[in-house]
């Protein structure tokens, strides 16, 4: 996921105009604040970042609607004691890029991706 709102907040900085004379610019942004709004969550505690819910296992052999699901909701998360450097780093990624996007018309928000990625990288010290 933060793989993906990184490439889409890339693909909104260098194509803007070409996606605002689509008619598709706001639903890029729509679609990368959907997946930012998702990370901010997932950082919300200090030196924490929840990365995974649910069990993958579990998960891909049950087809019904998640709604209807009955197997356990377990959270995984990294910290200073459970490392997870690929995931940190690309989470930092896309909260940073896409801060870029923003920047030009919600600072406020611009500016608490950009601190929350910052944030975020101490994970990795």
């Amino acid at each position: 996921m933060a793989f993906t709102v990184t490439t889409l907040a890339w693909g909104a900085i260098f194509y803007e105009s070409q996606l605002q004379a689509a008619g598709e610019l706001q639903h890029v942004h729509d679609a990368i604040k959907w997946g930012t709004d998702y990370f901010l969550k997932c950082s919300s505690r200090p030196n924490r970042l929840y990365v995974q819910v649910g069990d993958p296992l579990q998960d891909h052999q049950c087809w019904i609607r998640p709604e209807n699901m009955k197997t356990p909701r377990t959270v995984l998360q990294i910290d200073e004691h459970k490392p997870g450097t690929e995931i940190a780093a690309e989470t930092a990624a896309a909260m940073a890029a896409s801060s870029i996007v923003f920047r030009k018309f919600d600072q406020p928000y611009a500016r608490r991706l950009l601190n929350k990625a910052k944030s975020v990288i101490f994970l990795l010290l």
